[in-house]
């Protein structure tokens, strides 16, 4: 059993569809909750200068079933030489707790990146984040949690739990049930859920990924991103596909992953730019 971090509770093999990378279903301790994630391990020699891998804290999108982590997803990512560490967030899969959509499950991301900066593969001042959908939201707000992150990357990303509730009628239902209200009844959770008002607290560069034609999350959250890291100055990058909806094709998809790990090993740089 992996254990190397204190609040690891549990680590068991999984299946995994790559032989050079070693899949892992970990528990650990988030709170008193018990939260479940995926974690994938590169099996050759690191590449770094200090013989180890960056880390990548991947963010799932969706609540509970919805956009769930599939193991697929961060083999992709750890085939380019990270060690990927992807929490469940609590409540789903066996874990305790409840799914809290961008509220006290922020713990579980915060408690996911200090496990990466304890594993004795991961270098502790190259720990990248990433959010996709709802994740983006959780990205940023652990970015703000966290400033010794090296980078983070928001793809299809939510910025403001205000406009999700605003264009996703479809998700009204579900967000005062979790939320406690809408934002005209409870305002101060729903800002606590939106981190563009704590922007000038985040020091590693952001790359904002959208598609135009997104109507899960509309491209406006990648616009409300831009202008309060502009404000803020910020560096960021933004690519925007003019295309593409919240879901890219599969060999664009596979060409973004690629880019977007570049531009995290060239310091948020992307080298033909």
């Amino acid at each position: 059993m992996l254990k190397y971090a204190n609040n690891i509770m549990d680590s068991q093999r999984y299946p995994s569809p790559n032989p050079a990378i070693d899949v892992f279903l970990i528990t650990y301790l988030s709170d008193s909750y018990r939260v479940k994630a995926f974690l994938a391990v590169p099996k050759w020699e690191p590449g770094t200068e200090n013989g180890k891998f960056p880390g990548f804290l991947y963010l799932r999108g969706g609540i509970k079933g919805v956009g769930m982590v599939r193991v697929g997803r961060i083999i992709q990512f750890a085939s380019e030489g990270f060690v990927v560490l992807a929490p469940f967030y609590r409540g789903n899969c066996g874990g305790e707790g409840y799914d809290d959509f961008a509220g006290e499950d922020r713990i579980d991301a915060f408690e996911a990146f200090e496990i990466l900066k304890e594993h004795p593969l991961v270098d502790r001042d190259n720990i990248h984040i990433f959010g996709f959908s709802r994740g983006g939201v959780m990205a940023l707000i652990t970015a703000i949690e966290k400033p010794d992150a090296k980078s983070i990357v928001t793809w299809g990303g939510v910025s403001s739990m205000f406009l999700t509730y605003e264009e996703r009628e479809d998700l009204r239902r579900m967000m005062k049930r979790v939320i406690g209200g809408t934002p005209a009844k409870v305002p101060d959770r729903y800002s606590w859920r939106t981190p563009l008002e704590q922007i000038e607290k985040i020091n590693a560069p952001v790359l904002i990924i959208h598609g135009a034609q997104d109507k899960n999350v509309s491209v406006e959250h990648a616009y409300l991103l831009e202008n309060k890291l502009k404000e803020h100055g910020k560096r960021y990058s933004k690519w925007i596909f003019e295309d593409y909806t919240h879901y890219f094709p599969p060999q664009v998809n596979r060409t973004v992953v690629q880019d977007l790990t570049l531009w995290m090993k060239n310091g948020g740089y992307y080298p033909e730019t």
